[in-house]
C-alpha cells in the first residue's frame, strides 16, 4: 500500500501500481483474501482495514528492524549473494536474528487470520523462512512461495552461514516459483547437497517433519517416512502488458514523447536506460561503452543522446552510496569531455517518474538499454516493448536477465564485453526500419500473450494441482 494525502489533508491509502498488485488484486477480492504487508515506514502502527474489498493486515517494523532485517540481512547479505556476489555480502549474526524475528512476525499474522485449509502465497527473498513456519504451525494450509530475484548456484549459496535454515524454510511451501529454470535447478541442487532429499525434474520429496527437525532429514533413504511432494519450477513473471500499451497510446503521453524529443534537439538517436540505482543493473558498463563510442568518434553528441533514469534505492546502504558517487562522476566526466552548449551527451536523472512519464520516455527512445549483470526478470524491458504499438524501437538486452529467455528477438549482449556492447549499439543505430519492425512485432506478440495475469493464473493452478495431489496421497488414492 502507498500512503497519500487526501483532498482534506487526511491520510488515505491506495494500492501500489506495480504489476504484481495488478495481477493479484482481483484474485484477492474474489476469494475474500487478506494482504499482509509492511506500511513502508518504520514504527507506523496501523490497525487492519479494508481497501476496495481487500482486507489489509499491516505488520509494523521498528527503525532497528528496517536497519537489521531490511537494509542489513535482506539487502546487504541476501541481495548480493543471490546476484552472483557482484558486491561482497556481509554476514552479521544480529542481522540474521532480526530476519528470523521479522519472518516470525509475518508468519504469526498469517497463522492468526488464515481460515482452515486456506491458501497462503508468500513473496520474495525477504520472507524465505515464512513457509516453513506456516507449515510447522498450520499443516492444513496450502502454501506457495515466489522468489522475484535469482537463486544462486550452490557454490555461492553455500557461503551463507544459515543456508540450511533458508532451504528448510522454503521447503515448507507446496510450490516454490522462480523466474528462470536455472534458478529452480540451483535450488533443487541445494536441497540435494544440504539434505539429500530425492529430486526428479521439478519435484522434491520432503519428509513431513523436515521443517521441524534437521536430524529427521539427514539420510537419502526415505522408506518408511511420510513424504510430502514439493514442486520447484520457473514461472516467468510479466507485466499488465495490455494496460501499459493502452496507457502509452493516450494522446497526452504521445504528445509528451514528442516534447521530450524536441527538448533534446530532436537528435537522430535517443538511447534510454531506466533502472533502480543498483550495482546489479550494469549502469557503469553502459556508460563506459557509450563514452568510448564518443571518444572513438563512432557516434557524436549532436546526433546521439543517452537518457539515464536511475531511481533512488537503499540510500542508507554504503555500497549504494558509493555506487551513486561513481555514476555521477562518470556522467559528469562524459558531459564535460563531449557535451556542447546545446547538447548534453548524457541526461541523468536520479529520481523516479510516474507511469505516464515512463511511457512517454519509452515512446521517445529509439534504443532501450538493459545491461543488467544479473536480474531475476527485468520488467522495464517488457514495459518498453508493450509501449511500442508503432512496432518500432530496438531493445538491447543483457543475456543475464530472466527477460532474455522470453524476448529472443531483442539484441542480446554480454554486458561485461564492452566491445560487444559498443558494436551492438552501433548495429542498433544502423538497423533498417524493416528489421526493427520485424523484431518488435515478435517481441510485442510475446509480451502481450504472456502477461502478469497469465503468470499468476499459472502459479495458482500449479499450487492447486499439487495440493489436490497431496490430498489424494493422504487418502491413499495416488502413488
Amino acid at each position: 500500500m502507498d500512503s497519500v494525502t487526501g483532498p482534506d489533508g487526511s491520510q488515505v491509502w491506495r494500492l501500489s501500481p506495480g504489476g504484481l498488485v495488478t495481477a493479484l488484486e482481483p484474485v484477492m477480492r474474489d476469494v475474500d483474501g487478506a494482504w499482509i504487508g509492511w506500511p513502508g515506514a518504520p514504527d507506523v502502527e496501523i490497525d487492519p482495514f479494508e481497501h476496495d474489498g481487500i482486507k489489509m493486515e499491516p505488520v509494523t517494523l521498528s527503525e532497528l528492524d528496517v536497519e537489521y532485517y531490511y537494509e542489513g540481512f535482506s539487502n546487504d547479505t541476501l541481495w548480493p549473494l543471490y546476484h552472483d556476489v557482484i558486491a561482497q555480502p556481509t554476514y552479521h549474526r544480529e542481522w540474521w536474528d532480526a530476519y528470523r524475528e521479522v519472518n516470525r512476525r509475518f508468519a504469526d499474522r498469517a497463522i492468526e487470520i488464515a481460515a482452515p485449509n486456506a491458501t497462503v502465497w508468500v513473496h520474495d527473498y525477504q520472507l524465505q523462512l515464512v513457509p516453513g513456519m506456516l507449515r510447522d504451525a498450520r499443516p492444513d494450509l496450502t502454501i506457495g512461495f515466489f522468489n522475484h530475484i535469482p537463486f544462486p548456484a550452490y557454490g555461492l549459496f553455500a557461503q551463507l552461514p544459515w543456508r540450511k535454515q533458508i532451504v528448510r524454510g522454503l521447503l515448507g511451501a507446496d510450490v516454490i516459483g522462480f523466474q528462470r529454470s536455472a534458478d529452480a535447478s540451483n535450488f533443487s541442487r541445494a536441497v540435494r547437497r544440504l539434505y539429500g532429499f530425492e529430486t526428479k525434474g521439478t519435484r522434491i520429496w520432503v519428509p513431513e517433519d523436515a521443517a521441524k527437525d534437521d536430524a529427521a532429514a539427514s539420510a537419502p533413504t526415505r522408506r518408511g517416512l511420510s513424504m510430502r511432494r514439493v514442486v520447484a519450477r520457473h514461472f516467468p513473471i510479466s507485466i499488465d502488458s495490455a494496460g501499459f500499451a493502452k496507457l502509452a497510446q493516450k494522446p497526452s503521453v504521445r504528445e509528451r514523447a514528442d516534447q521530450i524529443r524536441r527538448d533534446l534537439g530532436d537528435p537522430q538517436t535517443i538511447m534510454l536506460g531506466v533502472d533502480r540505482l543498483d550495482y546489479t543493473k550494469g549502469i557503469r558498463h553502459r556508460l563506459k561503452a557509450y563514452g568510448e563510442l564518443l571518444r572513438e568518434g563512432r557516434i557524436d553528441v549532436e546526433s546521439t543522446t543517452l537518457i539515464q533514469v536511475a531511481s533512488p534505492s537503499r540510500e542508507r546502504v554504503g555500497t549504494y552510496i558509493a555506487l551513486r558517487d561513481q555514476i555521477e562522476r562518470t556522467v559528469g566526466r562524459i558531459n564535460g569531455d563531449y557535451g556542447t552548449i546545446g547538447h548534453s551527451a548524457v541526461v541523468y536523472m536520479h529520481h523516479g517518474y510516474p507511469r505516464e512519464e515512463m511511457a512517454a520516455l519509452y515512446l521517445a527512445a529509439d534504443i532501450m538499454l538493459v545491461t543488467s549483470l544479473r536480474d531475476g526478470m527485468n520488467l522495464v524491458a517488457k514495459e518498453y516493448v508493450a509501449a511500442r504499438a508503432d512496432n518500432d524501437g530496438i531493445l538491447i538486452l543483457s543475456e543475464f536477465t530472466g527477460a532474455a529467455d522470453d524476448l529472443k528477438q531483442a539484441l542480446l549482449i554480454n554486458p561485461h564485453d564492452i566491445e560487444g556492447v559498443k558494436d551492438t549499439m552501433i548495429a542498433a543505430i544502423d538497423m533498417t526500419r524493416a528489421e526493427r519492425q520485424r523484431r518488435m512485432k515478435a517481441l510485442r506478440r510475446r509480451v502481450l500473450e504472456n502477461d502478469v495475469a497469465k503468470w499468476s493464473q499459472a502459479f495458482l493452478e500449479e499450487l492447486g494441482h499439487n495440493s489436490s495431489a497431496r490430498a489424494l496421497e493422504d487418502d491413499g488414492g495416488a502413488s
